[in-house]
C-alpha cells in the first residue's frame, strides 16, 4: 500500500496514479484490492474476470478539488443454480449500484443533522441531489436518535403550530373560514438532556395520548411530574396514561393569562370611557406596555406616572388599575416557588387574590379567579415542587427557527424528524467524549 493510498483513506481500493486535468482538478484514479470476490446473489467466490467497468464515484473533497475514478472488474458467475450471470466489485465504502461513498453520504447526513443546514444547502455543498442528501440525512437521524426515549423523571408537553392556518371565501356567505389549523404536540424531558423527546400531529387529547400509549408500561411508571399550560386537552391524556404522575401548571401561561386579562379590562375601560376603540393617542394606550411589566422592574418614575395617568381618567383608570393589582398579586402567590413556602403561606396569599378579585364588579377579574379555582391544585403544584415547563418553550422556539430555514416544511413526518434532530443536537455534542 503506498503513501498516497494512505492518504486516500477509502478502505478497499488502492491509488495507482494521481492526475490533473486542465481545470485543475485532481483526477485520482483507484482500483481494487486483487482478492477473489462472491456473487451477491448466491454467494459463491468467483475466480473468473468477465472485463473491466470504470465509475466515477462522488466523494469527499480535499484540500482541492478531486475527482474518483475507479477501474473495477466485472466477474463471471459459474455457479449455474444462480440467476445472476456477472456482477461487478463493490467495497463497504462504496456498495454495488451507489454513485456515492458513506463517508460523504455520512457527511451529508451529519451536516443537516448536527450542523445545522438545511437538506438544500447541504446538497448545494456536496454537490449532491435532495434526495441524496435527505436519504443520508434520515439514515443518520435513525442512528444518533434511537427508536425509544430513555426515561425521564419530568415531562413537558406543549403545542406549536405546524405552519400559517389557511383561510378560503365560503362560496355562500362570501365569508372567510378556515381550512386548516395545523399543529404539533412536543414531549420534553425536563430534568434530564435528551431534548425533544418526540412529537405528534395534532393536539387533541386522543393526539397526545396516543404517543403516551405507545411507551412501555416501566417508561410510563419512570415519570413522576408532567408540566402542561393550562389545557385540558392535556390534562385528560396525563391523567388517562399516566395517573400516578404528578400534574404541574407552568407559570409562565398563568401570568401570561393574568396579562391578557390586563389587555381585556384596558380595552373594556376606554370603550366604556369614550364609546370607541382605543387610539394610539390615548393615554392608557401609552401605557399597555407598562402595564404588561413586572411591578420590580418599573423604576419609581415609571410607577408613579403610570399611577397617575390612569387616576386621572377616574373609574376607568380604577378598574385598569384593580385588574393590574390582581395581576400582580397573582405573581406574589407564584413567586412562593422555591422558598419552601408552608401551606399556611401559600393559602393565605391565595386568598389575598381571591379577595381581591371579589371584592370587585369586574367580571374578568371574576373569571381570572375562577379558572385559577379550577387549576389550582395543578398551579400549587408547581410553587410546591418548582417545575416549570421553560425547556418545552425553549425547543419551541427552536422548531420556529428550523421550519423558517427550510422555507416551511409540506411533509410533516421530515419536519418532525428535523425538529428533534435541531433540539437534541446541543444534547448529543455534550454527550460526545472529549
Amino acid at each position: 500500500m503506498n503513501d498516497t493510498t494512505l492518504l486516500l483513506g477509502l478502505d478497499g481500493v488502492v491509488v495507482d496514479r494521481v492526475e490533473v486535468d486542465p481545470d485543475g482538478t485532481r483526477v485520482v484514479h483507484v482500483s481494487t484490492i486483487d482478492v477473489p470476490r462472491a456473487c451477491p446473489s448466491c454467494g459463491v467466490a468467483s475466480v473468473s474476470v468477465k472485463g473491466w467497468v470504470t465509475t466515477e464515484p462522488r466523494d469527499v473533497s480535499f484540500p482541492v478539488a478531486a475527482r474518483l475514478v475507479w477501474r473495477k472488474r466485472r466477474w463471471r458467475c459459474r455457479e449455474s443454480g444462480c440467476a445472476r450471470s456477472s456482477f461487478t466489485e463493490s467495497v463497504p465504502e462504496i456498495p454495488s449500484r451507489q454513485r456515492v461513498t458513506g463517508r460523504l453520504r455520512a457527511a451529508a447526513g451529519r451536516a443537516v443533522a448536527d450542523g445545522a443546514r438545511t437538506v438544500a444547502q447541504a446538497a448545494r455543498d456536496f454537490g449532491l441531489s435532495w434526495p441524496v442528501v435527505h436519504a443520508a440525512f434520515v439514515g443518520h437521524a435513525a442512528v444518533v436518535l434511537g427508536e425509544e426515549p430513555e426515561s425521564v423523571a419530568a415531562l413537558g408537553i406543549d403545542e406549536v403550530r405546524r405552519g400559517k392556518p389557511r383561510f378560503r371565501v365560503h362560496p355562500e356567505t362570501g365569508g372567510l373560514e378556515q381550512v386548516t389549523d395545523r399543529w404539533h404536540t412536543g414531549f420534553v424531558d425536563l430534568t434530564g438532556n435528551q431534548g425533544l423527546l418526540g412529537q405528534v400531529e395534532g393536539r387533541s387529547a386522543g393526539d397526545a395520548g396516543s404517543w403516551l400509549a405507545a411507551r412501555t408500561p416501566a417508561w410510563r411508571d419512570g415519570v413522576k411530574a408532567v408540566a402542561i399550560d393550562m389545557c385540558s386537552a392535556f390534562r385528560a391524556a396525563v391523567r388517562q396514561h399516566l395517573p400516578h404522575a404528578t400534574l404541574v401548571v407552568d407559570h409562565f401561561h398563568v401570568v401570561q393569562l393574568a396579562n391578557q386579562v390586563v389587555s381585556e379590562v384596558r380595552r373594556k375601560a376606554t370603550t366604556k370611557l369614550r364609546g370607541r376603540r382605543v387610539r394610539k393617542d390615548d393615554p392608557e394606550y401609552g401605557l399597555r406596555r407598562r402595564l404588561l411589566r413586572n411591578r420590580e422592574d418599573l423604576t419609581p418614575e415609571k410607577f408613579t406616572d403610570m399611577w397617575n395617568r390612569l387616576t386621572d381618567l377616574g373609574a376607568a383608570g380604577t378598574e385598569i388599575l384593580t385588574a393590574w393589582i390582581a395581576k400582580e398579586e397573582l405573581r406574589t402567590l407564584l413567586a412562593l416557588a422555591r422558598k419552601c413556602a408552608d401551606r399556611h403561606r401559600i393559602s393565605h396569599q391565595l386568598w389575598v387574590f381571591y379577595r381581591w378579585c371579589a371584592d370587585t364588579d369586574i367580571t374578568e377579574l371574576h373569571r381570572l379567579a375562577k379558572t385559577i379555582q379550577d387549576w389550582w391544585p395543578h398551579i400549587e403544584a408547581f410553587i410546591l415542587t418548582g417545575i416549570t415547563n421553560a425547556a418545552s418553550e425553549g425547543i419551541n422556539r427552536l422548531i420556529k427557527l428550523e421550519a423558517r430555514n427550510a422555507f416551511g416544511f409540506r411533509n410533516p413526518t421530515n419536519q418532525r424528524l428535523r425538529s428533534r434532530c435541531a433540539t437534541t443536537r446541543s444534547a448529543r455534542r455534550q454527550a460526545k467524549p472529549g
